[in-house]
């Protein structure tokens, strides 16, 4: 369980093994921070409740994984950070890589960076909710959904169409950020040959090493959600309580 404590000279993740923890995990690793060297994985079990522990809501307010805490923070001093996104800039600023340096080639970048954190992700998410995990099975939940994703999947697969990397000619932080919530595919109602440019992205995304370090970092905890408790703590009335 996340402390909120930096650990001397290493980033401290506090994360669980999904796709917004992945995407952290993937971009710690390629931007050559080495696990249990460089940076340390603390896992957050979100389907106990950790998340809701008055020591992780410390450092993310919103009781959402992942969160870090890097003791060299740009002004030398420590620094807390929650949304994955914010952390693939934070982190993309502090090494200086993956986020290009002019203007319009970072912007280019960060478009599609907000296209996952306001789009894909949360559409991604209720896709995943209702064709996995409600009680009741929606048709017209699902039905939407499950349109949704594959709209979005044509939309990245228009926008690789002409360029090897989402946003152009260079691997970035919209990679990193995207890849980890399209994993799934298969649970989402999507016919990967549909999207052949998409495909040919997501292959070449997979093989790459850092990738496949990062999305194995945590898996060793994760267990089948299957009872009643692990289903409140993620999606019932505990959500909602007001933080004191």
């Amino acid at each position: 369980m996340a402390t909120g404590k930096a650990t001397k000279d290493v980033i401290d993740v506090y994360s669980w093994p999904t796709p917004n923890g992945h995407k952290v995990h993937i971009m710690l690793e390629e931007c050559g921070y080495k696990l249990d060297k460089d940076w340390f994985a603390h896992p957050i079990d979100i389907s106990a409740g950790d998340q809701f522990s008055k020591e992780f809501l410390a450092i993310s307010p919103n009781n959402k994984i992942p969160a870090i805490t890097d003791p060299h923070g740009p002004d030398g001093k420590p620094i807390h950070l929650f949304e994955s996104g914010a952390i693939l800039v934070y982190l993309a600023g502090k090494t200086g890589k993956f986020l290009p340096k002019s203007t319009r080639a970072k912007y280019e970048v960060l478009q599609w960076l907000m296209f996952q954190m306001g789009g894909l992700g949360p559409m991604l998410g209720q896709n995943h909710h209702f064709r996995l995990y409600a009680p009741d099975k929606i048709e017209y939940a699902i039905n939407r959904y499950t349109n949704e994703a594959k709209r979005l999947y044509s939309v990245l697969d228009h926008q690789l169409k002409d360029n090897p990397y989402i946003a152009g000619k260079s691997y970035s932080i919209a990679d990193i950020a995207i890849f980890p919530w399209t994993r799934n595919w298969k649970n989402q109602g999507i016919e990967m040959n549909e999207y052949p440019h998409f495909k040919r992205w997501f292959e070449m995304i997979g093989e790459r090493p850092a990738v496949k370090r990062g999305v194995e970092v945590l898996t060793a905890h994760r267990k089948p959600l299957t009872d009643n408790k692990a289903r409140e703590q993620l999606f019932g009335s505990t959500q909602y309580q007001k933080r004191k």
